[in-house]
């Protein structure tokens, strides 16, 4: 089959692969129907993590099951469903927890794993034509049939529910008022999250005209962080800042100048919440850097200020998502017409458009804020 295969910083290639088979009977065959080039791909792609030539990329997957294994019980051929990004067994310790993204089964030695990631296991990606589904039952989340709200479903597998868990972590409860820095997809999944479960006001903070248009069009305040400090802008808009913060933009964070700093936008959550208020933080962080703009920085150390932390008795929540936690309820929001978070989504490409489509969505190209693909 074909599928989207890294080369080595900034470059991959939709090359042919071996086809994916049934290899466990708990095991389902997807056709993908959609898959979406998530933000967290451009590390890989940028070489900033240790990710080796030869991965096939792809973990927001969408699409139709071909064959399941002589265990899977609650999934047939033809179901159309989503995967998380999260692969899961659903039996171990923190499974039962509900803490999905952790999972002690699927990567041996590592809490947690992934399609199509370093360091994440064993699982080719999704950016392909087909994709094998372990522990079948668990994993696939099931969609009504046909070819409605394609988009809206496709970003149940990692940006809609990341984003919601951004504001459970932050703990968001209706009326407050919620920062997020960063208006990529999962920050303005985490905007729209904070929005539906009540937030008075939302500020959004980026640099990208787009992006905080679109920010605005959800009925969130942009803030374009190049026109003065961001923290500032914030306090000066609200009774000395927001009850709640958000980061989703991660280690690879600028100041307006354009240098990396990987602890700006922690530093910069500490100054825009309030006493007492609490951060979520689902921007990506990394034990191992081999772009970082300093030494500690490669190992995953940042300076961030802890003492003005401590003062304001501030809490913070991070981790990838639980998705398993979030999916179906809020695929049902979709299906009851109380969601819509497609939106996001500014361009659909072939499958063979791949290499084009990551180029642009890594120069930050207008238009370019969320690329779904369609093998």
């Amino acid at each position: 089959m074909r599928a989207v295969v890294y080369q080595g910083p900034h470059e991959v290639a939709v090359r042919e692969v071996d086809d994916p088979r049934v290899e466990q009977p708990t095991d389902a065959l997807v056709r993908i129907t959609t898959t979406a080039i998530c933000g967290s791909d451009l590390h890989m792609y940028e070489g900033r993590t240790i990710a080796e030539p030869g991965i096939v990329f792809g973990h927001e997957n969408m699409g139709i099951v071909e064959e399941v294994g002589s265990g899977v019980t609650s999934v047939r051929a033809g179901d159309r469903v989503c995967l998380p990004f999260n692969i899961a067994c659903g039996f171990c310790r923190n499974c039962l927890a509900g803490n999905t993204g952790f999972c002690l089964t699927v990567n041996p030695g590592f809490a947690g794993g992934a399609y199509g990631y370093v360091g994440m296991g064993p699982y080719p990606g999704g950016q392909a034509e087909y994709l094998r589904v372990p522990f079948a039952d668990f994993n696939c989340l099931q969609l009504p049939r046909g070819e409605e709200h394609e988009d809206d479903f496709a970003m149940l597998a990692d940006i809609f529910p990341t984003g919601y868990h951004a504001t459970e972590l932050a703990r968001v409860s209706p009326g407050e008022t919620v920062a997020v820095y960063g208006a990529g997809p999962v920050g303005l999944m985490a905007a729209y999250s904070a929005l539906l479960r009540g937030a008075s006001q939302v500020f959004v903070v980026d640099k990208v005209p787009d992006r905080l248009r679109l920010a605005e069009q959800i009925g969130a305040v942009p803030i374009d962080f190049t026109r003065g400090s961001a923290p500032e802008q914030i306090r000066d808009r609200t009774d000395g800042g927001t009850d709640k913060g958000i980061d989703a933009v991660g280690y690879q964070a600028t100041v307006p100048e354009g240098e990396e700093q990987p602890a700006v936008v922690l530093n910069d959550l500490i100054e825009t919440v309030r006493a007492t208020g609490t951060l979520g933080v689902v921007g990506l962080y990394l034990p191992r850097d081999p772009g970082a703009p300093s030494e500690e920085a490669g190992q995953g150390r940042l300076l961030i200020d802890v003492g003005r932390f401590f003062e304001k008795g501030l809490r913070m929540g991070s981790g990838q998502a639980n998705v398993k936690a979030y999916n179906r309820h809020l695929r049902d929001l979709i299906i009851a017409g109380r969601a819509a978070p497609g939106f996001v989504v500014s361009q659909r490409r072939p499958l063979d458009d791949a290499p084009d489509a990551y180029a642009r969505f890594d120069r930050r190209e207008e238009g370019y804020s969320k690329v779904v693909l369609s093998p």
